[in-house]
Parts: structure tokens; C-alpha cells; sequence
């Protein structure tokens, strides 16, 4: 009676973990394709640039921080954000006496602005690599912040327990099955080899 429930346990775990896995395991089936062909894979990066002129009240009034980096004035960051759709709070710019650079990278492309302190004039320039680009930083965590560094960890979990449990139930019927072994052997002998043989 135990080893019933404990092998319907065993089922829920990795029925629940696959219906969570899924999408996310095409996700990065998918974009592993795309980044092992990305020699082949031709983007045509779209640039964007704008000139614009901070309001006098703004950049006349800032105050160079202590630090070379420093996030910018909050009255500066608001400004980008309702003017230019610039989101720029809290992150760490790179200050000097004649400029205020800041990068702004992003999964798929890239971006930058700079402030010129000695007469307010702001150049913002973003790089749209495209959607396989996008999808291929999503991938790798290049460039997408804290929640989907977690959001990699948690899915990662939870692909454990999806080859785990797999492998507890493949053991489990691997008695009515008698090419389980030979197929999961060779699973682990192939790459195994490969690497061996043609990876130096």
C-alpha cells in the first residue's frame, strides 16, 4: 500500500513539473537551436536615434556625486521617463565634469543616452537586434534583471524534479520495457563520447 502511494506521488510530482516545464522547455529547445546557428542566422540590426534638449532647471542644477557612478537625480529620471520613455531610475550612470553617460542594455538590443553638462543637450541612440535575438538573451539571462534570473533558477528546479521523478517511473516499468536501459545508457554515452572524441 506505501509503495502505491509513494509511486502516485512520484506521478503527480512529474506530471505537475512537466505541465510547468513545458513551454519553458520549448522556449529553450528552440533558442538552443538558434544560438548553435547564429552564424547563419542573419539579423538586421534596426538604430534609433533622437536629439533632444533637457529642460535648464534640470541640468544646470546637477550636482556631481561623490562616486564616478551614481544613479541620476530623480528629477532627471522622470523627466526621461515622461519625454523620452527612458527608464532610467536607480540605475548606475558613469558621471564626469562634461558628461553624463548612461548604458541601457536589454535582451535583444541595446541603448544609451548621454547628458552633455555644459549645455544640456541629450543624444539617445537603441539597437533592436530582433525577436530571435531576444528570445536567445532570454536564454542565456544576458541582460534581463533579477526577476528572471529567479524566474531560470526556479525553472531549472523544476526540471530536476521532472528527470528525476521520469527516471524513478522509468525504473519503475522498466521490467515490461526491456529497452529502457539500452536507451538511457545510451543517452549518457553519446554526448559523452562526442565530447570526448571531437571537443578539444
Amino acid at each position: 500500500m506505501a509503495i502505491k502511494i509513494w509511486l502516485g506521488t512520484v506521478r503527480q510530482w512529474h506530471w505537475i513539473s512537466s505541465a510547468l516545464c513545458l513551454v519553458g522547455m520549448l522556449l529553450f529547445a528552440l533558442t538552443g537551436i538558434t544560438l548553435n546557428h547564429a552564424a547563419q542566422i542573419q539579423a538586421k540590426p534596426q538604430v534609433i536615434s533622437q536629439e533632444t534638449q533637457a529642460p535648464d532647471a534640470i541640468w544646470q542644477n546637477l550636482v556631481s556625486p561623490a562616486e564616478s557612478k551614481a544613479p541620476l537625480p530623480d528629477d532627471l529620471a522622470k523627466w526621461l521617463a515622461d519625454e523620452l520613455n527612458i527608464y532610467a531610475q536607480d540605475r548606475l550612470v558613469e558621471w564626469d565634469d562634461e558628461e553624463i553617460y548612461v548604458s541601457l542594455p536589454r535582451p535583444g538590443g541595446d541603448a544609451w543616452l548621454t547628458l552633455d553638462r555644459t549645455n544640456g543637450a541629450v543624444f539617445y541612440e537603441s539597437t533592436d537586434r530582433g525577436w530571435i535575438s531576444y528570445f536567445n538573451d532570454l536564454h542565456k539571462g544576458r541582460n534581463t534583471g533579477s526577476v528572471w534570473f529567479w524566474f531560470i533558477d526556479v525553472f531549472a528546479a523544476a526540471c530536476v524534479v521532472f528527470c528525476i521523478t521520469g527516471l524513478i517511473l522509468l525504473y519503475r516499468h522498466a521490467g515490461s520495457r526491456p529497452t529502457t536501459w539500452p536507451l538511457v545508457g545510451l543517452g549518457l554515452v553519446v554526448p559523452l563520447l562526442l565530447a570526448l572524441l571531437f571537443i578539444h
